[in-house]
């Protein structure tokens, strides 16, 4: 019998990825792989290589630990998702805890090729609309492709079945595309850190479409076009004032950076923003301002001079 550890181990980045796809977070997707582990020693003396590779067979326990696990759990939300945008930018900001809201997933070089396909906020957020079984078929289908049949054998199901889930859940997430990578837009995300360096808002506004998207969990609120984006960013700098450091990175595989702002003795962490970009500009920003997305992406809580 080969060595479990040595055989699973090569596996476990992308039972991690996987798992966020599913559950839309970050603690709770290393959890169930976790696990998986576990449920996979269990059974390693029964695990039989003519039936299927140990990669589908710790997907098939990966996955049906992630259908478990969501039995009867409230789905995972970006504000966009929850109504229509706020037409004040001077609205106060008051956070809503008690909505399990999605987290952004930092970017694992061990993982490249499985993080950068069907891990975009947008379609991860589109998916949290699905029923999880749907959400399983169209991620094993369209993102990990899986043949039907073999999705029928992991899910206990028919390829009949699957068929019809995977029909269903594509008109679900229609217009949020599974493979659709997100423009780098290294360029302009440095322009966008020297101007929000700066407190130039003017700079600012250059850099978005004219429909640019704007939301920050856990406040429910979010806000679309230039002039409101503006308006909000100018209510930031009045608020935290104008010296920020900006640390850059990358989440769900699109631009991302941590701001710092100056607190009379030290940059504090305020916020990590995670970018979409379209046609070179700044199309959709979400602000994340959750210690435990912090503690994810082991961001320091505070810069020295």
């Amino acid at each position: 019998m080969p060595d479990f550890a040595a055989s699973t181990g090569p596996h476990r980045a992308e039972l991690v990825v996987h798992c966020y796809r599913l559950l839309g977070s970050v603690h709770e997707a290393e959890d169930l792989v976790q696990e998986t582990m576990l449920r996979a020693w269990r059974a390693w003396e029964r695990y039989d290589s003519t039936r299927a590779s140990i990669r589908t067979w710790l997907y098939r326990i990966a996955t049906n630990a992630c259908l478990t696990a969501l039995e009867g759990r409230a789905r995972r939300p970006l504000p966009t998702g929850l109504g229509g945008p706020s037409e004040d930018p001077l609205q106060p900001l008051v956070p809503a805890f008690d909505v399990p809201w999605l987290q952004p997933l930092p970017d694992d070089p061990a993982a490249v090729t499985a993080a950068r396909s069907g891990v975009r906020l947008a379609f991860v957020a589109a998916m949290q609309l699905l029923p999880p079984r749907q959400r399983a078929v169209l991620v094993l289908r369209d993102v990990l492709d899986f043949t039907a049949a073999e999705v029928a054998e992991l899910l206990g199901t028919t390829t009949a079945s699957v068929n019809s889930a995977l029909q269903r859940a594509r008109t679900g997430v229609a217009g949020v595309s599974a493979d659709e990578l997100t423009e780098s837009g290294e360029a302009v995300i440095d322009d966008y850190v020297r101007a929000f360096e700066a407190a130039d808002v003017d700079a600012l506004v250059t850099l978005l479409t004219d429909e640019v998207v704007l939301e920050m969990p856990p406040v429910p609120l979010w806000y679309r076009g230039r002039d409101d984006y503006a308006r909000f960013m100018a209510r930031v700098f009045e608020m935290r004032g104008t010296r920020w450091q900006l640390q850059r990175t990358h989440a769900n595989g699109q631009p991302a950076f941590a701001a710092y702002c100056w607190d009379g003795s030290d940059f504090r962490l305020h916020t990590l923003q995670v970018f979409s970009i379209a046609d070179g500009r700044v199309a959709h920003t979400v602000v994340f301002q959750d210690p435990a997305v912090f503690e994810v992406f082991g961001l320091a809580p505070a810069l020295t001079r």
